[in-house]
């Protein structure tokens, strides 16, 4: 999972620096950006655990970390560094809060089969980058990133240099409007996918398999535990050979 995780964030280097097609300013800005938001974040998230449970663990790092990638792609290149570990803070803070707390509590959570918390890491985290992108996009870094773009000022900016506040807004209602319209696309194009492939194959395995686990109905186990989800008969597990039964005292 460590190493996963590292390929992922040294990976994320080139998606994030390569954005602008040229090795220059806004390059290398939004990789030193990329490091300073997910690393804040995965320390915050960690710091949480600790705080809270008072313990933490390698999987909330990932998490955090990875919170912290999707959270700066959105404005890697348009935020300046202070913007970068805000955002870094945040993304370790509110998706840990919809994950650790909200998640434990709804009930409509706990009835969705979201084993790898995608929803907290990639939705939240990532509709949280696009609007404080909003918030936080330079208007001078902007120009240098969309030379022949309309985008608006961050709100943060329209307010403090430009005096516009009408443009702050509305550059935040472009970012929760995009993020609304690939919400519906996703839905429409994956629900698409779904039905079509439930013509072929099942899309859920029935529960007598789900017992066993998925992983064990292809004759593999992650965990060989014995005894573990076992529906076949024991004996047929353990097979002591004649020469060692005489050695052979159960518990």
């Amino acid at each position: 999972m460590l190493g996963g995780a590292g390929f992922l964030w040294l990976g994320w280097t080139g998606f994030n620096g390569g954005a602008p097609f040229a090795a220059g300013r806004i390059a290398a800005l939004a990789i030193v950006n990329t490091h300073l938001c997910t690393a804040t974040s995965l320390l915050v998230w960690v710091s949480l655990d600790m705080i809270f449970y008072e313990k933490s663990s390698v999987i909330g790092a990932v998490q955090g970390m990875i919170t912290g990638l999707v959270c700066i792609t959105p404005g890697a290149g348009i935020v300046e560094p202070w913007g970068a570990l805000l955002m870094g803070a945040m993304s370790g803070s509110i998706p840990w809060y919809t994950m650790m707390v909200l998640h434990r509590r709804s009930a409509f959570f706990q009835s969705v089969d979201d084993t790898l918390g995608v929803f907290h890491t990639h939705a939240v985290a990532g509709v949280l980058g696009g609007v404080l992108s909003g918030v936080l996009a330079k208007p001078n870094l902007l120009r240098l990133m969309y030379p022949k773009g309309q985008y608006g000022p961050g709100l943060f900016y329209s307010i403090s240099e430009m005096n516009h506040l009408h443009l702050g807004f509305r550059q935040i209602f472009f970012q929760l409007l995009g993020a609304v319209c690939i919400t519906v696309w996703n839905v429409i194009i994956t629900t698409i996918i779904c039905i079509f492939i439930s013509r072929f194959i099942n899309l859920r395995m029935n529960e007598e398999d789900l017992e066993v686990g998925d992983d064990a109905v292809h004759g593999e186990e992650a965990y060989a535990l014995w005894g573990d989800g076992e529906t076949i008969k024991k004996s047929l597990h353990l097979r002591i050979p004649p020469r060692l039964s005489s050695f052979w005292r159960p518990v």
